[in-house]
């Protein structure tokens, strides 16, 4: 790796480790300031049956009779070393709780990724090869038909469908692997649009360059011109999109699970958003800004070592012009 590289990923890692610093405090602060603190409206709930020597042992535990910024410093001392807190509900380990839910929505993220891209990719490779006045336009149309429903009403259509209809799967069973399927389809359809769209974008730009011209006259078929040539470069900006869409594929998995009964993040912030358990709270939104810095840090690595054409912070080296660029594809397609 040259010299230029290190530094630029030096200070890339930098900015994340502050940007994480940030979003933490921030998110402590909005939580703490948030109406009806968590001892009124738990603690002392009558229904609850805490007594007042309770509440102060569970006070003192938490934290809570400190001031604000020795809590803050306390609470991030502890997200560091991996001590989420105690929730203010079970009493259980913040840690515990999430990792018996993190599993299931992991797969379920995953999975919406894999769909993301393949559908993105099936509609870049029809718009470009399919015929013009019966395929194209129509498969054009499908991102903005994509951004426009929002994936629980698919999740919906989906479960009434595949679960109700024809019986693919049971609504009762919402971990089986056709249900997570189908959970996976609604949470990757509106994500895939975003895809989709810059991938076509690209797409359309190198199918006009002329080493595709060279490559399409020397009679290279359909498939191997799109797998060889155009969606390698075509696909570079995709890893920027896809790091962006972390947090939408995050925050649709919540929405998702909670449409399909699923037991994960999603249903664990619900019941913590009623029972106003803010350490189960915080903990969760602090990891979720954590992998998407992580997963926008990791594109952002990843970019310079994928397209060498990317000028660096502080690289010296000459960025190529078009016509390097045209000579470089056209070497490339006559020697394939």
């Amino acid at each position: 790796m040259s010299k230029a590289y290190l530094n630029y990923a030096a200070k890339r890692l930098v900015q994340a480790i502050v940007v994480i610093l940030l979003a933490y405090v921030f998110t402590f602060v909005v939580v703490s300031i948030l109406p009806g603190d968590p001892i009124s409206n738990v603690l002392n709930n009558p229904q609850n049956g805490f007594t007042q020597e309770e509440i102060k042992e569970i006070i003192a535990a938490q934290g809570l009779d400190k001031p604000i910024p020795v809590q803050l410093w306390t609470s991030f001392s502890g997200f560091v070393t991996g001590d989420l807190g105690l929730s203010m509900r079970t009493n259980r380990p913040v840690t515990t709780l999430i990792a018996e839910v993190l599993p299931s929505t992991l797969v379920l993220a995953s999975a919406g990724l894999v769909v993301a891209l393949l559908l993105a990719a099936v509609i870049a490779y029809g718009t470009q090869f399919l015929p013009k006045r019966f395929g194209q336009g129509l498969l054009r149309g499908f991102p903005s038909l994509f951004l426009s429903v929002p994936n629980f009403v698919i999740g919906l259509v989906l479960i009434h469908l595949f679960g109700f209809q024809l019986g693919v799967f049971r609504v009762i069973e919402p971990d089986s692997v056709w249900a997570t399927l189908f959970a996976a389809i609604a949470l990757g359809i509106p994500i895939s649009a975003q895809i989709a769209e810059v991938l076509i974008a690209n797409l359309d730009h190198e199918s006009g360059q002329e080493y595709a011209a060279v490559a399409r006259g020397r009679g290279l078929g359909q498939m191997r011109l799109f797998a060889k040539h155009l969606l390698k470069p075509s696909s570079l900006p995709v890893v920027t999109v896809v790091a962006l869409t972390i947090g939408e594929l995050l925050g649709g998995s919540l929405i998702t699970e909670t449409v399909f009964g699923r037991t994960g993040l999603g249903s664990l912030v619900q019941r913590s958003v009623s029972t106003q358990d803010l350490p189960v709270l915080q903990a969760v939104v602090s990891l979720a800004a954590v992998v998407f810095v992580i997963v926008n840090l990791i594109a952002d690595l990843a970019y310079p070592l994928l397209d060498p054409r990317v000028k660096l912070l502080g690289a010296p080296e000459r960025r190529p012009t078009t016509a390097d660029e045209g000579s470089v594809g056209i070497s490339k397609a006559v020697t394939s």
